[in-house]
């Protein structure tokens, strides 16, 4: 019993107690740009990639050899991206965006010559890029 009115009594006594006041925030007027910008809807920062097909070109521990055959691959095909990725203690040299395996078949037919090691292999590509038309034509 005793418990239960001293609980009471602190509580009476800590309403009794409290204050009311008012808060001043002052604040740089760019925090809200930053805030607003911070909310903003964004695009992703990396294309959208979907199902599709590269060829492997050429791998090497050396990047040097990676970088000459990327430059004989781009002074014949100037038109297909190539990508070169790093897994140790490899680089690797991948060429072209392709949605179906018959494209980048027909690709790998004509770098027989200049990579007759190559090979096609499935992994996650780019969207291909829209060519634009002229506006003279």
């Amino acid at each position: 019993m005793k418990t239960i009115i001293a609980s009471v009594f602190l509580v009476v006594a800590s309403l009794s107690f409290a204050q009311s006041g008012n808060v001043t925030i002052i604040k740089d007027s760019r925090i809200d740009g930053l805030v607003g910008r911070e909310g903003a809807i964004i695009p992703p920062a990396i294309n959208p990639q979907i199902d599709g097909f590269r060829i492997q070109l050429f791998f090497d521990s050396e990047r040097d050899a990676i970088n000459d055959a990327r430059a004989r691959f781009i002074s014949k095909f100037p038109r297909i991206d190539t990508y070169t990725t790093y897994n140790a203690p490899n680089f690797f040299l991948r060429v072209g965006d392709f949605r179906t395996r018959m494209e980048a078949e027909k690709v790998k037919e004509e770098l027989n010559d200049l990579f007759p090691t190559s090979f096609i292999v499935e992994e996650k590509v780019n969207l291909p890029r829209l060519e634009r038309k002229k506006k003279d034509q």
